[in-house]
């Protein structure tokens, strides 16, 4: 069986451009999932693990889209070839059936975990930079008064979650946060 993998990191990005290209390699059932690539646990990449028997295939668009790590990746690689599941990825031309595809892809995902090293690196000094010169990031903080009006309106049982959020200017998040906080208090 030949089984195809894509996966987005959010809700806003489309699949189409992965699950076309694997359609187009011949895949015989697709899972997809949109969700980081940071959890270590994904349920459709897990469903594939799971499902995969000797002698099948999977097929992906690219490496970064299955592994955490360089060490995850070769982690679940080399749990497939024991299992004797071969992999495909399309992006980077590997197929890890042949000597030459293990050596690349060996090599790429120390580049791939290479460059989000890097990334991340990037952004912590970006980061630092920012709190030097006084910013602090992160979301601003909801104004206290539109807060105290979205309690206060919740109180009176007039208006939906919705409708508050919409008058107030503040999120359901924020209006439950102070709404936990004044019971705790309360308590």
């Amino acid at each position: 069986m030949i089984i195809g993998y894509a996966r987005v990191s959010t809700e806003q990005q489309e699949l189409a451009r992965q699950t076309d290209a694997l359609t187009a390699y011949g895949i015989d059932e697709l899972h997809t999932e949109k969700m980081t690539g940071t959890k270590a646990s994904r349920p459709e990449l897990d469903n594939v693990k799971m499902i995969a028997r000797a002698g099948d295939t999977v097929v992906i668009e690219s490496l970064s889209r299955l592994g955490r790590s360089s060490k995850d990746l070769l982690n679940l690689i080399d749990e497939w070839d024991n299992k004797g599941v071969k992999l495909v990825s399309l992006k980077e031309n590997i197929d890890t059936s042949t000597p030459t595809g293990k050596l690349l892809l060996t090599v790429l995902s120390a580049i791939c975990q290479f460059e989000r090293d890097i990334t991340v690196q990037r952004t912590q000094e970006g980061l630092k930079s920012a709190r030097a010169r006084g910013r602090k990031g992160g979301r601003p903080k909801a104004n206290p008064k539109a807060v105290e009006r979205a309690v206060r309106l919740y109180d009176s049982q007039t208006q939906s979650i919705k409708e508050i959020t919409e008058m107030t200017g503040i999120s359901s998040a924020t209006l439950y946060r102070a709404i936990r906080a004044r019971q705790q208090t309360a308590n």
